[in-house]
């Protein structure tokens, strides 16, 4: 890669120009991804709130704090608010945002007004739905299986549909974004196997967003429709299917687990291979394992309804597919590690992010291999090892990968430094809070507590206690960061242009990024991870 003298002019995307008005009409790929920030920050203070009144009704066994209806709406906002407006959107549509074009050295997206409509569309479809919520609430559960969707509930489901099909197109748009520009505005010499992994995640998440995104959508507006026209389509006394309803849900939301574990997966790599200063093990075989996990993600959806009628074979093949969609998550990891190998490691906060990550999504993965199993899946299925389960993977996955990348690339998108030992605290109590507040329901589960249930036996009481104090230590660790970054703006180290040593073109412009991003357009004559070159060339050092 050749290296670019890094711009030190005082006007960059943050300041050329001033308002409200220049945030809200910017078509900056950079400025999109912060309004996403902004946007996504909010709806994870909604969902954490939610979080936190669940599990203080769970301290006691006697649902002393809530009634059931304003539990079950509880659980659904938190869910809803979790799954559809932070957890899918967080790292493509911020990171992803700020980051694809600078790692492909590219002036922009292909498309800047439609990446601003997206944001648009995200903000409405959050809009309504939280109109939903704060007008009556919903209390399906984030699933809305039906017939209990379209005939039994008196809340706000078909509100909150519509939402979250508003919302749906703003991934749909994005993904076709992403998957254009990645195949149309590539710099010279940047090939396809010289591409950050993290590239190669995003492309692979494109495609889940185009080719699942609108079967969702589809679906969460026709149980809109049999409640508005009384169509029979699931209600069976109409002539529905209230089985179809979960084929087509889980079809779109297994994939959705990729969409939101492939980018952190991506984060990982970035982050692994700087902060060990070795070559990535394993390139292409990470950069192809995405896209196999993209493809066999459409596969397994079945082994959501071992319990709901399917047939036995159904459910043997659903079975043998969810184990196959393991081996190229395994190879992620033993690569991942396999770098860490005789690496100089150094234990920056994203760092320890990504080990966190290593070590939850690896306990998130091998539990997922209990509920692949039809006959263990059937003493599992709805109880907290399910809860368990799906949290290791999504907050011990994905959040802790998403913080991760905030605090790599932070210094680029801010252009200052932030605290390094509070960071250091927030990972651990983020870790040691995670575990403690989910672990223990991994044994409630096994021993038989249904999730859902807001009164309980109380011989789950002490699990549960050790499950909310985890909660309080978890969201300390998630208010630091939101605490010293904020600081940082301000008030921080001004961040030089490549504060890690790293490798990757977003590293060769200025910290911020000038709003042109390259003066010069980037030519590549090189691997994606030479960090023996990079650290036998001074010109990379940089010093903050």
């Amino acid at each position: 890669m050749d290296a670019m003298s890094p711009e030190q002019s005082s006007e960059n995307y943050l300041n050329v120009d001033y308002g409200v008005w220049s945030w809200l009409a910017t078509k900056d790929h950079k400025r999109i991804g912060l309004l996403y920030l902004v946007g996504i920050t909010v709806m994870f203070g909604l969902g954490g709130l939610a979080a936190l009144a669940i599990r203080l009704e769970l301290l006691t066994p006697g649902g002393d704090l809530m009634g059931d209806d304003t539990y079950n709406k509880m659980f659904t906002t938190h869910g809803v608010i979790m799954i559809f407006f932070f957890l899918v959107p967080s790292i493509p549509a911020v990171l992803g945002n700020f980051l694809l074009p600078l790692m492909i050295g590219a002036r922009d997206l292909a498309f800047p007004r439609l990446n601003l409509a997206s944001w648009y569309i995200y903000m409405l479809g959050a809009g309504v739905t939280l109109a939903a919520i704060l007008t009556g609430g919903i209390d399906t559960g984030w699933t809305f299986y039906t017939p209990y969707s379209t005939e039994g509930s008196n809340t706000n489901v078909t509100m909150a549909a519509l939402g979250i099909f508003i919302a749906g197109f703003s991934s749909i748009l994005t993904g076709l974004n992403f998957l254009v520009t990645i195949h149309r505005m590539r710099c010279p010499g940047l090939t396809w196997f010289r591409l950050p992994l993290f590239v190669w995640a995003m492309y692979a998440t494109s495609i889940i967003f185009i080719l699942g995104t609108p079967v969702i959508a589809i679906t969460i507006l026709l149980v809109a429709v049999e409640r508005a026209l009384d169509i029979g389509i699931f209600d069976p006394a109409l002539g529905g299917d209230p089985i179809l309803f979960q084929h087509l849900f889980w079809f779109y939301s297994h994939p959705a687990v990729y969409i939101m574990i492939l980018p952190s997966m991506g984060v990982v790599s970035e982050i692994i291979t700087c902060f060990s200063r070795n070559r990535i093990f394993g390139y292409t075989f990470i950069a192809v394992s995405s896209l196999a996990i993209a493809l066999l993600g459409f596969l397994v959806w079945g082994h959501h309804m071992f319990v709901a009628g399917q047939s036995t074979n159904a459910g043997l093949i659903f079975s043998f597919l969810s184990f196959a969609v393991a081996i190229p998550s395994g190879v992620k990891v033993f690569n991942w590690t396999a770098t860490l190998y005789k690496g100089s490691i150094s234990f920056e906060a994203p760092m320890v992010y990504a080990l966190g990550f290593i070590g939850l999504f690896t306990i998130g993965g091998l539990t997922g291999l209990f509920l692949a199993s039809l006959g263990v899946d059937v003493h599992l299925t709805d109880t907290y090892f399910i809860v368990a389960h799906f949290h290791y993977i999504m907050v011990g996955g994905a959040a802790m990968a998403y913080l991760g990348a905030l605090h790599f690339w932070w210094p680029k998108i801010s252009g200052r430094l932030y605290s390094e030992a509070l960071a250091r605290i927030s990972a651990v109590l983020v870790f040691l809070g995670f575990n403690l507040t989910f672990f223990p329901q991994f044994l409630l589960g096994y021993l038989g507590m249904p999730r859902r249930y807001h009164v309980y036996p109380p011989e789950f009481q002490v699990l549960n206690v050790f499950s909310t104090a985890g909660a309080s230590i978890l969201g300390i660790g998630y208010l630091l960061p939101l605490i010293y970054l904020v600081w940082s703006m301000r008030y921080g180290p001004r961040a030089s242009s490549n504060p890690w040593n790293a490798a990757g073109l977003e590293w060769t412009t200025s910290s911020p990024p000038p709003a042109h991003n390259f003066t010069t357009t980037p030519v590549i004559d090189g691997d994606a991870y030479d960090y023996v070159r990079i650290d036998s060339d001074s010109s990379h050092r940089e010093v903050a």
